[in-house]
């Protein structure tokens, strides 16, 4: 696949053919987004900042899966109300910029 269409092509074929449809609502998929997202979680949870960022070989293939399971979610959820997400991440990016001006939040966490 070599992009988000490609994607959403295969992932509504892949829901198609197992008579999925029927159970993908954006309800539905928001809820399994969530819960993939904990597993996700769950990997990095107790570990320090350096130990999260170099992990064993099998964690990182585990992690792998639960990202590849939430962006699955994501963008079949996205198909089905419409959304483009490269247009949506785009238009986000433009309001943190005006939100968060570079110069006035470098090197600070916190939010305003």
């Amino acid at each position: 696949m070599d992009t988000l269409e490609d994607l959403r092509k295969r992932l509504r074929e892949f829901a198609r053919e197992r008579d999925w449809e029927q159970f993908h609502s954006p309800k539905n998929l928001s809820m399994a987004l969530i819960v993939e997202a904990a597993e996700l979680v769950e990997h990095f949870q107790w570990l320090t900042e350096a130990q999260s960022k170099k992990l064993p070989e099998k964690t990182l293939r585990e992690v792998e899966q639960e990202m590849a399971d939430v962006f699955i979610y994501l963008n079949r959820m996205a198909d089905l109300l419409g959304v483009d997400l490269l247009d949506a991440a785009r238009r986000k990016i433009e309001l943190n910029a005006k939100k968060y001006p570079a110069h006035e939040v470098r090197g600070k966490a916190d939010k305003r």
